[in-house]
């Protein structure tokens, strides 16, 4: 059933105008009764400047694209690839062609913010939302994201995701775009291994990302399979999953995250011959630390990243990490949720990640 005003001012025990004058912001209000009215409008999930009831389907010209951090080269690149396929250029008259107007919202990470923008772009009728990066694994915030996708996509919103799994109840998807981090982290592990390494280190992100969680099992299951994540005959069985724990430091995923686990690890184990970064950016302040305890990359400690991102062959040494094709999946994602491209079969699509070696990594000394 529609919501309407006068549901709202009934809610917040006001009149209408009143609560017309809070949404439109254009006469003075007492705070408290704005409050109250604000709060009646996110209770009711009112659409503010709903059309008229005949056009109650109809969608905008606007396209959300939801990030962690812009900043971030990662996100940046999904969502500027995405920008083009959604606000491409026109036929040079100056004319709005079939193009969106896309908005970046960036979220900083917090899950409170992500349900914010949703409820934002809900309330525009956004024609679509791209929600990119890894998911937070909350069950309350994956229910309260459900709900709020399936009152989008009943409105119309076309939703894609870009880089992360769908979430448990995905029916108002119009496409999930994943990649695959598990088979990403598998490999690098894989990798160092067979340069001989068998004390690796583990810079890993926050621990609640999906992202995270997933990067760090294709790790670990490379280990195992390698024999070197299993206890030796007579040990304690938890001891090889208290080493694990006790090689792995988790952060946020940024340069000074790098920086400081590094250094936290070196504590713990110096005997520890290669390091592994979330990603890039994390390696960066990992390079760094490792230098500033006067050792050399890699001919006393190697270093890898995850993602590829442009400056990661210009590092020095090049860092060896895994590529993910970002540019290319935020492109798709623009085009799925402009309807330019049809969904893949059942919604889903995992986007291979591709090992790339460079000198960062060697064999250990000795």
């Amino acid at each position: 059933m529609t919501v309407t005003l006068a549901d709202v001012a009934a809610r917040a025990r006001v009149s209408p105008a009143t609560v017309s004058r809070v949404l439109n912001g254009n006469y003075p209000v007492a705070a408290s009764t704005r409050e109250r009215v604000l709060r009646a409008v996110d209770d009711l999930d009112y659409v503010l400047n709903g059309p008229a009831s005949s056009l109650a389907a109809a969608t905008s010209d606007l396209v959300g694209i939801l990030v962690n951090d812009i900043a971030d080269p990662f996100f940046g690149i999904m969502a500027g690839a995405a920008q083009t396929q959604i606000g491409g250029p026109g036929d040079g008259s100056g004319r709005a062609g079939g193009e969106k107007l896309a908005v970046i919202c960036n979220t900083g990470g917090s899950p409170e913010r992500e349900l914010t923008y949703l409820t934002l772009l809900q309330r525009q009728r956004a024609a679509a939302v791209v929600l990119t990066g890894g998911a937070v694994e909350n069950p309350a915030h994956q229910a309260a994201m459900s709900a709020k996708l399936a009152k989008l996509a009943d409105a119309g919103t076309r939703i894609v995701f870009c880089g992360r799994p769908p979430l448990p109840e995905g029916d108002a998807l119009v496409a999930a775009l994943t990649f695959d981090n598990r088979g990403g982290g598998r490999r690098l592990a894989e990798h160092l291994v067979s340069l001989g390494h068998r004390r690796i280190g583990y810079v890993a992100g926050p621990p609640e990302r999906t992202t995270t969680r997933h990067r760090l099992e294709g790790h670990r299951e490379a280990l195992r399979a390698a024999g070197l994540a299993a206890a030796p005959a007579g040990a304690d069985r938890d001891r090889s999953s208290d080493d694990q724990e006790r090689l792995t430091v988790h952060g946020p995923y940024d340069r000074r995250s790098g920086y400081e686990a590094t250094l936290e690890l070196l504590r713990r184990a110096p005997d520890v011959t290669a390091i592994v970064a979330a990603n890039d950016t994390v390696a960066l302040g990992a390079c760094a630390a490792v230098r500033d305890q006067g050792m050399r990359i890699p001919q006393d400690i190697s270093v890898a990243g995850f993602d590829d991102l442009p400056f990661s062959v210009d590092a020095v040494p090049a860092l060896t990490t895994v590529r993910l094709p970002l540019f290319e999946a935020g492109a798709r994602a623009g085009r799925l949720a402009m309807g330019k491209e049809n969904p893949p079969p059942g919604g889903i699509a995992t986007i291979a990640a591709e090992l790339m070696i460079r000198g960062s990594t060697a064999a250990p000394r000795g």
